[in-house]
Parts: C-alpha cells; structure tokens; sequence
C-alpha cells in the first residue's frame, strides 16, 4: 500500500468549489501521503489553481472537508471532527483546513505556498527575502519589538537562528555568494528556486508549488528537481505541485493526480497515469465519445 493510501497528511474529500453558475471543481477527492511529492496536472481550466486556493485558504470551499494530519490519523477520529462543527481534534493532531482563515493555515498548519508568477521582494536583497519569510519567529523571540529594541538575549538567539536558516538554504540553492544582492538582479530561475527556499524557511510541513517550473530552461529545471528531491529525502516534507511540465512531473512524483474541467480523471504512480487511455484523451482535445478510440489505440 502506498503512502498517499496508508498515511496521508492532507486529505481532500469531495471538494466542491462553485463560482455562481460555473463549478470550477467538482466532487474531487484525493490524498497526499506523507513524505511524498505529489503533483495535480491538467489542461488548461481543469481547476488546479483553485484546488490550491481551496487548501491555502484563499478560497472557502462550496462543499467538502480538507485536513491535515500531524501525524498517521483513523479515519473515524477525522468524521467525529467533522461532526463536532470544530476545526481541531482534541489530541491537535487533525486540522480542518476549510474551517481555517488563510492565515492560521500557513500558521498553525504550516502549510506554506508559491505562486503562478514570482512574489519576491525584489527591492530587498536575497537574504532579506529570508528573513521576512522567519518574520513571526523573530516577533515571538522579540517579543513583540521589545526584545529586539534592547537587544535581549531571547532576541539575539532568534536572530541567530533565523540567519543560519537563511544561509542554510542559500547554500541548498547555490546562491550563498548572492546573499546581498537585490532579489530582483537574480536570472529567473534563480528566482524560482528562491521562492522556494524562502517557503522553506516558514518549515512547512506541507510545501505547496504553483507551477515551480514555469519559464525554465532544461538546466534550471533539473535543478529544481534536485532541490525537490532533498526537500523530501532529507526534510521529510510532502510536496504537492501543480505543474505543466511533464519531464518534471514524471520524473519526480510519487503520484499524480489528474484534472479535467474540474473532475478527477485519473490518480495513481506516474507509469500508471502517463498510460491512462483517459489522460492520453483529455491532453490531446479529444471527445468523450473518442476515448474508447482512444484506449484501443494505447492497447495496441
């Protein structure tokens, strides 16, 4: 059994998001297992972003329930939850993301994210863009600007922290020698990797990727590989990315999940959705009534 069936940490169970007349996803259910890197593809409009908005709390879902859970979780614990009208078990293991503000997602269940287009702070330099991402730790360390103001110890500790964090992934991306350049005089896939490393310094326990690979060149995208294998490997973090380039997304995932106009298609190993009668169909435009066509074809 694999781990997205045997111990998931995020599970979404029939999603439902509707924008008036226009369902953008309908009914998906899926997992995410823990330690994995999971990745949702699709054509163009098949309602991945919206997922996305859904689990970060951008977005309240019309129907559904979304979870995480902090460690292995039994199902009938997650359904007396859902019941009791709370959004956290009593042990604080599960998490109900859908009756969660945006902000106590990324907090309280550190799930952390990046988008479609680059959002560094580009008038900062490499490491500041560290550093904002360790913003509410320096505030605690601080406490709340006193410490900071007069230079106490718990202060000058967190600092510390936060600065061998920064260098930390700076070094995990090569970009240790541009710790104090502008953000924004780095090449784009520099950028890119940036974002992610700072996500990293939040220490989510679910890392959300909008489409990581986006505008890369072969070179960069097998380093973005890279880093997403030793978030994984050597972090233990689960990984869920949306993601149009398919060498990335073959090569890396530990499953696939695949959207079509807002239905789940296919969900399984990457061998077993890349010879999916179905996927093969939706990728290549083809009607409803062709995928038995389709499925023959594939057979031969």
């Amino acid at each position: 059994m694999t781990r997205w069936q045997s111990d998931p940490i995020l599970t979404v169970e029939h999603l439902t998001m509707r924008f008036g007349g226009l369902v953008a996803v309908d009914d998906l259910s899926f997992t995410v297992g823990r330690g994995d890197i999971t990745a949702i593809i699709g054509p163009n409009g098949a309602g991945k972003t919206t997922v996305f908005n859904c689990i970060t709390g951008f977005y309240k879902p019309t129907e559904g329930r979304i979870a995480i859970a902090l460690d292995k979780a039994d199902p009938p614990t997650m359904d007396r939850l859902t019941a009791s009208g709370a959004r956290l078990s009593a042990d604080r293991n599960i998490l109900l993301l859908d009756r969660m503000p945006d902000f106590e997602i990324a907090r309280d269940a550190k799930v952390a994210r990046t988008f479609q287009n680059i959002r560094l702070f580009g008038g900062m330099t490499v490491l500041e863009n560290l550093f904002v991402a360790q913003h509410n730790k320096l505030m605690v360390a601080s406490n709340y600007t006193i410490g900071g103001i007069f230079g106490l110890a718990s202060y000058r500790k967190g600092q510390a922290a936060a600065l061998e964090r920064a260098k930390y992934w700076l070094e995990h991306i090569d970009l240790i020698e541009r710790a104090d350049d502008p953000a924004a005089d780095l090449p784009y896939g520099d950028q890119r990797r940036l974002e992610i490393a700072r996500a990293m310094c939040t220490e989510p326990r679910l890392l959300c990727l909008d489409e990581p690979a986006a505008g890369l060149n072969p070179r960069e995208s097998a380093q973005l590989n890279k880093l997403l294998r030793f978030i994984r490997d050597e972090h233990g973090i689960s990984v869920l990315l949306i993601e149009h380039d398919m060498g990335v997304v073959m090569e890396i995932s530990d499953h696939i999940v695949v959207l079509d106009y807002g239905e789940k298609i296919s969900d399984g190993a990457a061998d077993a959705v890349r010879n999916d009668p179905k996927v093969i169909a939706a990728y290549l435009g083809v009607e409803d009534e062709e995928v038995d066509a389709v499925e023959q074809e594939v057979m031969q």
